[in-house]
């Protein structure tokens, strides 16, 4: 069994907040070229897309020299690369750093931004942007909100203090609090704590509730209600995927502008920024692992649906 070694650092500089690509070269294959691996395996970039990149040297190895075209194939070896990013429309709302020292940062995201790159969302992200702006290229999040959900996200400064912080996320020690605006149901006892089993499956948009043993726990209290809506303080224990969404939906409440819950429903337009969901991460309490200090942020968004609803139901944006 071959021991990973720690790949060596980039030779390439960010672009726009993005990493480069980095590639390991694997130890299985028939390749003859450095070129001919990346043609194989990068099918959609494009016909001649790879021996362009090759032939503007914007192939690199560790010692930052670009790759000759016609490099021979070595096991093991890394190279990087920029790619072009797909064309991504601008989410027109800010980010805004709620706290900021050496360690972390915790921002308060807004809807429709997607906190890390990922598929066809690369420079419209959280990271990217905060990168870019606040001028510190080792920012990395500690955890991820969906793309769909507004609200506090806590990233770190330090790549050497980032498993510390991921840890809490992973043991719990963050309490977070959310806020969602749905129907309101009188019928509907609350407060309450959901207990269920949810599964998310690869390629599938939605989650769903299934028999066995609960992994998924979310404690509702009431907020408030006036015309036909309420209000809801979501806590949740886990951290299953769209598990509040989920949640709310099966207790018959929908949280207002989801496209998944209770049923998919078609996309909309690309740019269309009129019926954000109605769910916002608005606190986040946790005990700093590094410095020892209590943390308590909160998010200043508000949901539409709740603050101006005849906005909300007008579709203004």
């Amino acid at each position: 069994m071959r021991r990973r070694t720690p790949p060596p650092p980039a030779p390439l500089p960010q672009r726009d907040g993005v990493d480069p690509v980095r590639v390991r070269l694997p130890y299985e294959g028939a390749w003859g070229t450095v070129r001919e691996h990346l043609v194989a395996r990068l099918t959609g970039a494009g016909p001649g897309v790879v021996e362009a990149m090759f032939d503007a040297g914007q192939v690199v190895g560790a010692d930052g020299r670009a790759v000759a075209p016609d490099a021979p194939y070595e096991p093991g070896r890394y190279v990087w690369f920029h790619r072009d990013p797909p064309a991504e429309v601008p989410v027109p709302f800010p980010v805004e750093v709620v706290h900021r020292d050496e360690h972390i940062v915790v921002a308060d995201k807004p809807h429709f931004l997607a906190t890390t790159p990922r598929g066809t969302h690369v420079t419209q992200t959280a990271l990217a942007r905060l990168r870019h702006e606040l001028g510190i290229p080792t920012l990395t999040a500690a955890h991820r909100l969906d793309r769909l959900t507004a609200g506090l996200v806590l990233f770190t400064v330090r790549p050497e203090e980032r498993g510390a912080y991921q840890t809490l996320f992973r043991d719990r020690a963050v309490r977070k609090e959310y806020e969602a605006v749905a129907p309101y149901d009188p019928s509907l006892a609350l407060p309450l704590t959901v207990r269920s089993r949810i599964v998310k499956e690869r390629g599938i948009p939605a989650a769903r509730e299934v028999e066995g043993e609960p992994n998924a726990v979310t404690r509702v209290d009431p907020a408030g209600h006036r015309d036909g809506l309420g209000r809801y303080r979501l806590v949740p224990e886990t951290g299953q995927t769209h598990q509040l969404r989920v949640h709310l939906s099966a207790l018959g409440v929908p949280i207002l502008g989801d496209p998944l819950y209770p049923r998919v429903t078609p996309p909309v337009p690309a740019g269309d920024f009129r019926r954000p969901l109605q769910l916002l991460a608005r606190r986040l309490e946790f005990t700093d692992p590094v410095t020892g200090v209590e943390h308590a942020f909160t998010s200043g968004r508000t949901l539409r649906a709740w603050a101006s609803p005849r906005e909300w139901s007008a579709g203004t944006p």
